[in-house]
């Protein structure tokens, strides 16, 4: 165990000599307060230490200890439904024991250590397991059942093992290894937050993460273990598209991190969810989710850990066959404690000051997700979809963290000022956004959704398209300047934005869109754009058809419960059938 002494203390970066038997990475006790750091430059015998603590009040001759390890986690029963700091320090323990406001060099157990759990065997004395097989369960919740797991680069027979209640430093069982050494197994094991997981391989994005969402699943999907930026300005909607997709999406374990956001932000957040129900279980949301929560007057060192404590946890959920969803709020200001540090440093500045390596740290942090083959002998499947929020000042995305961040992304979904302005919810601009993965996803939404699904959604962004090239004449020459086909294109597209993209997260049943609901109203509204132009041809007039009762059921039809969708469709297309076929017979009879 290394000790040194500081020498100079410039903000959350303390320079400590006396360190040469130290490591890279490594946890450091920093003065008599005993406030966590973490070793990030070595030169000689100095160290150069981020604090994740505030350092006022420390100065040079006070010590620094060396714990020897590096920044890890505790992974084992009591994650689901905790609420911690950057470095997994659990709030509730800390307020315990310091109150209200968060006390320097305060220890706590990030898992409970006096807690039993009720431990489950679902392997024998005698079998033969590798890194990753199942030793038994434990229900943390009741919608998540947790295994323990052979830790990784373990593998051996199973000596003894025992069902009961134990708490997470008891030993479950003992393995005999190859060359006949016994090792005891607990229900907790640590993991270094900076090194990702192991997996036998990851599988090919081809199946969508169902989020409910009509602007997502349709227009801009993104798939199990895909990875996705939400770029906004204050005010657009990231945070509740994000609790959106928290809520709604097709995950069993939520990981949300509160980076650098607004306190008052995260206080939302922490009252929410508890507040929240299920929809997939009719329970509390926090039995399936873990918080993170680094608020921007924590200190901004910890903000970095944050991200990879988040990611780890998740990874450790993924490894038991999960679907995991991570929520990253936001990444921009995990970005500026990267600067702040580096600054410090004295690093060489890249781009607006940001590191010259910040392109390089988000790549690392985003190809940790990704759909795959666990380790283990059963050949399990496990999912961790990424989902980064990104604040650019301004709302400009040419800032290097944008930038940088949609270099590496599959999923964009640009959020837009003014139409969050407009109050059309979510304000994801379809002009700009994109998702890479529409070809992979492709043949899994026509063969499990409908055989049409890809091509009613080209049809109605190349209306979109269309319809902002249209608005340009419109405001230079007027509206009246316009052929019958181009006003009807901009009805169809009125109709698309306002009843099929627009909707409303606090309504029972808006909230939530099943994808035949969805595939339905897509019908719904290219019916009456291609029944309008046949009759269009047959003589019909364009303001009588952009004006036919039946329009309201359309716009009304996403508020139709889902099980009573599909005879609501039918009922609405026989209406729209028969207006558009009186108006066509009209004018042959006035012809006539």
């Amino acid at each position: 165990m290394s000790k040194g002494i500081i020498q100079k203390v410039a903000g959350s970066l303390v320079i400590a000599e006396g360190m040469r038997d130290a490591n890279m990475f490594d946890v450091v006790r920093v003065s008599k307060q005993r406030l966590i750091g973490e070793i990030i430059e070595m030169h000689g015998d100095k160290a150069s230490i981020q604090v994740y603590e505030e350092t006022s009040g420390l100065g040079p001759g006070e010590p620094v200890e060396s714990t020897g390890s590096p920044l890890s986690v505790e992974l084992g029963p009591g994650l689901i439904g905790s609420i911690y700091d950057g470095i997994q320090r659990p709030l509730d323990k800390i307020m315990e024991i310091s109150g209200s406001n968060l006390k320097r060099g305060v220890e706590v157990s990030s898992l409970d250590r006096d807690k039993k759990w009720e431990f489950t065997p679902c392997a024998k004395i005698g079998d033969k397991v590798t890194a990753g097989d199942c030793l038994g369960t434990v229900q943390e919740t009741a919608v998540v059942t947790q295994k323990i797991m052979v830790p990784n680069k373990l593998s051996g027979t199973v000596k003894s093992i025992s069902g009961g209640s134990y708490t997470v430093d008891d030993t479950v069982a003992v393995l005999t290894t190859e060359d006949g050494t016994d090792i005891e197994v607990k229900m907790m094991q640590k993991w270094p937050v900076r090194v990702g997981r192991p997996y036998q391989k990851k599988l090919s994005p081809d199946m969508p993460l169902v989020t409910g969402q009509r602007v997502i699943d349709t227009l801009f999907p993104i798939a199990k273990g895909g990875v996705a930026a939400v770029p906004g300005p204050f005010g657009s909607g990231k945070t509740v598209v994000q609790h959106q997709l928290a809520k709604w999406a097709e995950a069993d374990i939520v990981v949300y991190i509160g980076c650098g956001e607004r306190g008052n932000e995260m206080t939302d957040v922490l009252n929410e969810f508890p507040e929240l129900i299920d929809p997939k279980t009719g329970r509390s949301l926090m039995e399936r989710t873990v918080l993170i929560a680094n608020t921007s007057d924590m200190p901004v060192a910890a903000r970095e850990a944050s991200i990879y404590t988040g990611i780890t946890i998740a990874e450790y959920f993924r490894d038991m066959g999960y679907s995991v969803a991570l929520m990253g709020d936001s990444t921009s200001r995990w970005a500026e404690a990267l600067r702040e540090m580096s600054g410090r440093l004295e690093e060489m500045p890249g781009e607006e000051g940001y590191p010259a390596y910040l392109g390089s740290r988000l790549a690392q942090f985003y190809e940790r997700a990704g759909r795959v083959l666990n380790l283990g002998s059963k050949d399990e499947e496990g999912a961790l979809t990424v989902i980064g929020a990104v604040s650019p000042p301004g709302g400009d995305i040419s800032e290097p963290v944008s930038q940088a961040t949609l270099r590496i992304v599959k999923v964009f979904w640009g959020l837009d000022s003014s139409l969050a302005y407009k109050r059309h919810f979510p304000a994801i601009n379809w002009l700009n956004s994109y998702s890479l993965y529409l070809d992979a996803l492709s043949p899994w939404y026509n063969k499990k959704v409908a055989p049409d699904w890809m091509d009613c959604r080209h049809k109605m962004m190349a209306i979109l398209q269309q319809e902002a090239e249209l608005d340009e004449i419109v405001k230079l020459v007027g509206m009246d300047a316009l052929s019958a086909p181009d006003r009807l294109k901009l009805e169809a597209a009125r109709s698309i934005r306002e009843d099929f993209l627009h909707q409303d997260a606090f309504h029972e049943v808006d909230t939530y869109t099943p994808l035949g609901k969805q595939h339905l109203m897509m019908l719904l509204i290219l019916a009456y754009y291609d029944l309008s132009l046949d009759a269009l041809e047959n003589g019909a007039e364009v303001d009588a058809l952009l004006s036919l009762p039946v329009r309201e059921k359309i716009g009304r039809f996403k508020y139709a419960p889902s099980d009573k969708a599909e005879e609501e469709y039918k009922l609405i297309l026989e209406q729209l059938k028969l207006e558009i076929g009186r108006q066509a017979e009209t004018e042959v009879s006035a012809d006539a």
